[in-house]
């Protein structure tokens, strides 16, 4: 176990050391912390070896010159300037909040951006304006449509966050994939096998093969297969692509350059866009109606449904549940790293004498 604030500290020093100005180095190590204490730990500090190679491609500007390029009262399009996603993102969805204050509600299409982490920090960034906040991304190509061998989508996030009054808010994060690809990462690290349904080989079989992306297969949508709804998934994963990329003049489809951890399928020969592509929002509750009612129907709803009658031993969990039993957890016995993770951190900090 590592220390909460011994982790952060290391991140922030690596980001700095890439040059990144200290308030950026200081919110990027942010995002990352939160993933790894929310259990997420695939977006965690597992990816920081990734934004520097980022940055040794001369992928990654550490000190953008963020700017709005086109708006309206309640929209806008961001150019992040190559910056990173975990910089790009907040202000965007800071731009949105702004918006919804003034107007009920803002929508802020991001381009030229990198990696955001995860989600649901985003999001949840409109929750104590008494906001409903959005976000989502594309990525890389690494997932098939239904029916398809050719990777054409990435693992496209949705989160949504919703406050509630005296409940836990209600914050959804989720792939649009069987499984995000950082989870497979993680089995990698581990040599295990992957579950069937999460992937196919090269030839569209489906395999327990947790290296099948690098060897020519890829990520299935959300279902697995048609019968159990993956053209849902599919769906969802386009939904996110077009609103991330399309929308805002991002590369979309499989011109997404991929992160640094999934090169292995090299970038994309021809761009369609600039850079990776979000979405974000923020709704206001009294743009809909006073917001402790609001709140008061919120704590009704999730108290109703953790008094579902459920499976023995087994309670219903509200989305946003085990992020936060974990994040008490690991705010006090401190957050668990991977062996391989420890080894990339190591070779970090010795490259830039940050001491781990």
């Amino acid at each position: 176990m590592i220390k909460e604030k011994n982790l952060r500290r290391f991140t922030e020093n690596i980001f700095l050391s890439i040059g990144c100005p200290k308030k950026d180095a200081k919110l990027a190590a942010d995002v990352l912390i939160s993933a790894d204490l929310r259990g997420v730990d695939s977006h965690g500090t597992a990816r920081l070896v990734g934004y520097v190679r980022l940055y040794d491609n001369g992928r990654l500007n550490p000190n953008p010159v963020i700017k709005i390029i086109h708006e309206t009262p309640s929209t806008a399009v961001i150019d992040g300037d190559k910056g990173l996603g975990l910089i790009v993102a907040p202000y965007a969805m800071n731009v949105a909040i702004k918006k919804a204050k003034r107007y009920g509600s803002g929508w802020i299409s991001v381009q030229n951006s990198n990696h955001f982490g995860i989600a649901g920090y985003h999001s949840m960034l409109a929750l104590p304006h008494d906001m409903i906040g959005w976000a989502m991304t594309n990525s890389a190509p690494l997932v098939v449509p239904t029916f398809a061998i050719e990777k054409m989508l990435g693992t496209n996030p949705i989160a949504v966050s919703v406050p509630a009054g005296n409940q836990p808010p209600f914050v959804a994060d989720f792939a649009t994939t069987a499984v995000a690809y950082g989870k497979l990462e993680i089995l990698q690290r581990k040599g295990l096998s992957a579950p069937i349904g999460w992937v196919q080989d090269a030839n569209g079989n489906y395999t327990d093969d947790a290296n099948a992306i690098k060897n020519g297969g890829g990520l299935l949508p959300l279902g697995g297969d048609r019968e159990h709804g993956s053209h849902k998934g599919y769906g969802l994963g386009a939904i996110v692509d077009i609103f991330s990329g399309v929308l805002s003049g991002a590369n979309f489809g499989p011109w997404v350059p991929p992160f640094a951890t999934a090169g292995f399928h090299g970038v994309a020969a021809e761009q369609v866009g600039k850079g990776t592509g979000h979405f974000l929002g923020a709704m206001r509750i009294d743009g809909f109606r006073p917001k402790e009612d609001f709140k008061a129907s919120m704590d009704t709803w999730i108290e109703r449904f953790r008094n579902a009658k459920h499976v023995d031993n087994q309670p219903v969990l509200i989305p946003g549940d085990p992020e936060r039993e974990l994040e008490k957890e690991r705010r006090t016995n401190g957050i668990p790293l991977n062996d391989k993770v420890i080894e990339d951190l190591q070779t970090l900090g010795n490259r830039f004498n940050v001491k781990f």
